[in-house]
């Protein structure tokens, strides 16, 4: 209906107030310390109330379309993608991805308002808070790294399952390495922690869970000879770190790896979604992603440590000659070494014509090349001839027909065909 004016308890106030100004009931300077106005603003409504009516009193930009309306299109793309595309991304990582891929420039609480008014609520299921001291973080980069596993479908049923390798700094937060393997072993965190050798240096101390990649169980227990020795037995990898001269710190829960379980669920929040629109489907192709990705992670999330300075050590020496598996053996009479399936001949070398009985350390390579060190020098070795018990296993090796008998058909009278028979001419019987 024309004419009608819709007004709100504010201006229904001004309406009320302006008309006892124009009965004569209130003055002017009551009616502006009523409205909290000043004197020359209410003389303009006092003007333009005689001049217009109630109308006057309404907001001029009532009705009107705001100029920063996010248009209609934009909205059912965002939409669209939040269903397609990018399902299963957060919204803040669902903002970036439409900022760096799609062009969208919209702000988090934007695309979160335009998801919730299309029904489509946020993914993540939070735990409530409950009440936790934070540790304060290590002032220094280097100074403590923390390294664990994650077994998880990464691939989304793309491909096969793999546990996540990684590395983080205590004091920054950044994701140092990271990388994928079949399982949670020995050899992965031997590549982590060489790589983060190379690229940064050697941490002081290593922060881990009780996997048995870093500690022993309780029922490998040292042999007598050992325990006479005072020698304890040691990992792989925990002989790495000795060589190394890192400490190793044992965590007792997940809540006191918090810093690097917290990286495990942003990894497999925002990371799962970046293997899916790589269309990652293989360990070596879910790798380039995931180091393509490690910077941009870094680079919002890392923090700047207390103190300037790096924690982290140059290394010494070759690597290569700590970076392996080291197994200790003795040499056999024969000057024969045994380990596992190999069988590798000690030739005379150094000086020395025999090494039968002594200790050697057997060094196996990430490639299954093995070597042997007598007291830090390499020997030369050969593979040995194999032993009779092995020849004696082995097939023969039967070839290919050739379409014809490579041995005579015995006889049909052969002694081998049955019961030996003797055959008299009966000509030559008197």
């Amino acid at each position: 209906m024309e004419g009608l004016v819709t007004l709100n308890r504010k201006e229904q106030k001004r309406l009320v107030v302006l008309n006892q100004v124009g009965m004569g009931k209130t003055t002017g300077r009551e009616a502006a310390e009523v409205l909290g106005l000043s004197m020359r603003h209410v003389r303009r409504l006092m003007a333009a109330y005689r001049k217009e009516g109630a109308a006057a009193l309404a907001h001029g930009n009532r009705g009107r379309k705001p100029y920063n309306t996010l248009d209609e299109a934009v909205k059912e793309q965002v939409v669209a993608l939040s269903r397609s595309k990018y399902a299963g991304c957060n919204t803040q990582h669902f903002s970036e991805l439409l900022d760096e891929r799609e062009g969208i420039k919209l702000s988090r609480s934007t695309v979160r308002r335009i998801l919730l008014e299309a029904g489509i609520s946020g993914l993540r299921k939070r735990r409530p808070p409950r009440h936790r001291k934070r540790r304060e973080r290590y002032s220094k980069e280097g100074m403590l790294v923390q390294i664990d596993g994650s077994r998880h479908d990464w691939l989304e049923g793309r491909g096969p399952w793999m546990s996540l390798v990684g590395a983080i700094d205590d004091a920054t937060g950044k994701a140092v390495y990271a990388l994928f393997r079949e399982q949670e072993d020995a050899i992965g965190y031997f590549q982590l922690l060489r790589k983060v050798v190379t690229d940064h240096g050697i941490p002081l101390a290593l922060y881990h869970d009780g996997h048995a990649v870093f500690e022993r169980r309780e029922y490998d227990t040292e042999s007598l000879e050992e325990q006479l020795e005072g020698k304890k037995r040691i990992t792989q990898f925990g002989r790495l770190m000795a060589e190394l001269n890192i400490t190793s710190i044992r965590s007792r829960s997940p809540q006191a790896r918090g810093r690097v379980e917290r990286l495990w669920g942003t990894f497999q929040d925002r990371l799962v979604s970046e293997l899916r629109l790589a269309g990652a489907r293989t360990i070596s192709e879910a790798n380039q992603v995931l180091w393509n990705y490690l910077p941009r992670h870094n680079q919002k999330f890392a923090v700047p440590a207390t103190l300037p300075d790096l924690a982290f050590r140059a290394p010494e020496g070759d690597l290569d000659d700590i970076f392996c598996f080291k197994y200790q053996r003795s040499v056999g009479l024969d000057n024969v070494v045994r380990f596992g399936q190999h069988r590798l001949q000690v030739l005379s070398s150094n000086g020395r014509y025999s090494y039968a009985r002594a200790k050697v350390e057997v060094r196996q390579a990430f490639d299954g090349r093995v070597s042997v060190y007598y007291q830090g020098r390499r020997l030369i070795t050969r593979p040995a001839p194999e032993e009779a018990t092995k020849l004696r296993k082995k097939e023969l090796v039967m070839l290919p027909s050739s379409g014809q008998r490579r041995y005579p058909k015995p006889a049909p009278d052969h002694p081998w065909r049955g019961k030996y028979r003797v055959f008299v001419d009966k000509g030559n019987m008197g």
